[in-house]
């Protein structure tokens, strides 16, 4: 097998190539170094790399190899993750100096299940201060002067410029979706619930929903069917049996998908390439695809939304506001300012408005398999004092329903323009598997 290019395999080719002995683990991790190596110095896409550490896990999964014991599915697979993720042999600093050099003593859920799949935890990547808006250093793969979208901004990036063929980031607004887009990469949110958040900074319990990023969908049902799981730790986790998936999403639907064109109320503030993009697309899907009114129901979500965070942003950052308010940003500042003032009545009444939002979406799904929308206003802003505008995932965050960025189409600048895929809570294997049905379909077109 040619060695020069195996950071662009798919994770579920590495996995198979190393279950086969066709190539190693510590080949595969030397290839996405010699990645690291080489785009780093101007993506910036990681908070703590260390090449020996790297390559010591390889060393021992193929030694595993050779000793006879059973590969896992992601065996030798260098995966990356989010600064906000405990790693008990990594700092996890959660992209804020108040945090610098903590050491957590336990791994994440998740990333306990990841090492167990039997996958090389290469390094922690950026994320944005306190996983919120002020932008850290990473730098969009595609164009450096601009933003790569966050908060899993080095996620998102690492993925993008071949370093990792998957990275684990995390979504309280559009913090998956966003950099997905903004990066040209398949950013997956599943349902609320599905997988665990023990280990992991809490910015709104509500909201926190961990992701995946990848570059391909099979990548994408691959890595998720390894972190969804019960974890009593978790409150929101409930106990269900292991779902498969990657064999799920790699079936055919039984009948041509049936999609929601939604434009939402915040059509808007999408760009008119977005726009325009998205109309040829929904022209190339003829009859499968029908224009959805979601109606007033939705028309308040953003609101609810920023009480429900902002709330429990204030709550959860309390000891940082207390004791280092000085060294946040200003806008985190300000933001933590407006939780701490949000009345008790007007936050219960947001919470008690996303029941009401998930029944009415329900009613929608009794037609449709999927709802397709815009992943983001446009293509990524220049400039990397912003993240961009996460409004184009506020609702789905909020309803906690699944969904997945698909990198389908480009802006004029030659920037990757997402479109995002939206499904039904508890359905993330049948939404995976109608986005391998549109890709083809699109590329077949």
């Amino acid at each position: 097998m040619d060695t020069s290019r195996l950071n662009w395999l798919s994770a579920a080719d590495m996995a198979r190539a190393v279950r086969d002995g066709a190539i190693s683990a510590v080949e595969l991790a030397e290839a996405c170094l010699a990645r690291v190596r080489e785009v780093d110095a101007e993506v910036q896409a990681w908070a703590y790399l260390d090449p020996e550490h790297v390559l010591r896990q390889a060393h021992v999964l193929d030694d595993q190899r050779r000793h006879g014991m059973a590969a896992g599915p992601l065996h030798g697979v260098p995966v990356g993750i989010k600064d906000i993720i405990d790693t008990a042999d990594m700092p996890t600093e959660d992209g804020t100096v108040l945090h610098a050099g903590r050491m957590p003593d336990n791994d994440a859920t998740v990333v306990s299940w990841l090492r167990a799949a039997g996958a090389v935890i290469m390094g922690k990547t950026v994320t944005t201060e306190l996983a919120t808006y002020s932008p850290g250093k990473t730098r969009n793969p595609h164009d450096p002067g601009h933003t790569p979208g966050g908060s899993s901004s080095g996620s998102a990036a690492a993925v993008a410029a071949g370093m990792v063929p998957l990275a684990i980031g995390s979504q309280t607004n559009g913090s998956v979706i966003r950099p997905a887009a903004f990066c040209g990469v398949y950013g997956f949110k599943p349902t609320h619930g599905l997988v665990p958040r023990h280990g992991v900074l809490r910015q709104s319990r509500t909201l926190d929903q961990l992701g995946v990023f990848a570059r391909t969908i099979e990548d994408v049902a691959l890595v998720t069917e390894q972190l969804v799981g019960y974890d009593g730790r978790d409150p929101d986790t409930r106990p269900r049996a292991r779902f498969p998936f990657a064999s799920v999403a790699a079936d055919e639907p039984p009948l041509p998908p049936l999609l929601a064109f939604a434009k939402s109320p915040i059509w808007e503030r999408a760009e008119e390439e977005t726009k325009e993009a998205l109309a040829e697309l929904t022209a190339e899907l003829g009859d499968r695809v029908e224009e959805l009114d979601l109606g007033d129901a939705a028309r308040e979500a953003w609101d609810w939304h920023r009480t429900i965070m902002e709330a429990e942003m204030a709550a959860s950052f309390d000891l940082e506001w207390e004791k280092g308010r000085d060294r946040l940003s200003d806008s985190l500042r300000n933001q933590l300012a407006r939780g701490r003032e949000v009345r008790a009545l007007d936050y219960q009444k947001a919470l008690a408005r996303i029941p009401l939002l998930n029944d009415g979406f329900e009613e929608i799904f009794l037609r449709y398999d999927a709802i397709l929308t815009p992943a983001a206003a446009g293509t990524a802003p220049e400039g990397l004092g912003s993240t961009g505008d996460p409004a184009f995932c506020t609702l789905w965050t909020l309803a906690g329903m699944p969904a997945l960025n698909l990198p389908l189409m480009r802006g004029a600048n030659g920037l990757p323009l997402g479109v995002q895929l939206v499904g039904e809570r508890g359905s993330d294997a049948r939404l995976l598997r109608t986005a391998r049905w549109l890709v083809a379909h699109v590329a077949a077109s």
